[in-house]
């Protein structure tokens, strides 16, 4: 395998992590221009000095991405809890370690801004990556709109 790598993401990167998207979330009715520009805007003004975008790369080839930000649920407290909003990995490219370097190389940079706890919200009935490295259900759910529409539980792992 090629060099496997994990770094910041780049405007440049949006059309790739657009494409590993579109390829990781077959079945819902994406607009590619519409998710290239958004993971454009993303990367190059994010919102606030504590949302980051991560790029997972075999090579050059970007094979995976990873974007995380302060929590956005109200019974959180942002300066403590942060959450990984997406973590996806380009189906043909699973099993080589990429998701795992991307949560690592997160966490790793969430632990250095003081955060104590990280959430994220994945799709119900698809949480095995994410327990099996340490996270576990917090009792939270909710349904996205969505074409179709997508029911999520909420995964929380202590990061100190």
């Amino acid at each position: 395998m090629p060099d496997a790598t994990v770094r910041p993401a780049r405007p440049a990167d949006a059309e790739a992590m657009c494409a590993v998207q579109l390829r990781s979330w077959a079945g819902l009715d994406l607009d590619p221009t519409e998710v290239t520009i958004r993971w454009r805007e993303a990367v190059a003004a994010p919102p606030s000095p504590r949302h980051r975008v991560l790029v997972a790369l075999e090579g050059v080839d970007v094979v995976g991405f990873a974007a995380f930000g302060p929590a956005l649920d109200e019974d959180l407290d942002p300066a403590t809890v942060a959450e990984l909003y997406i973590l996806v990995v380009d189906p043909d490219r699973r099993g080589a370690g990429h998701g795992s370097r991307l949560l690592a190389a997160s966490i790793e940079l969430l632990r250095t801004e003081g955060v104590i706890t990280a959430v994220s919200w994945l799709r119900a009935g698809e949480t095995g990556f994410a327990e099996q490295t340490g996270w576990a259900a917090d009792g939270a759910r909710r349904e996205v709109q969505a074409n179709p529409p997508l029911a999520q539980v909420r995964l929380h792992t202590a990061l100190l």
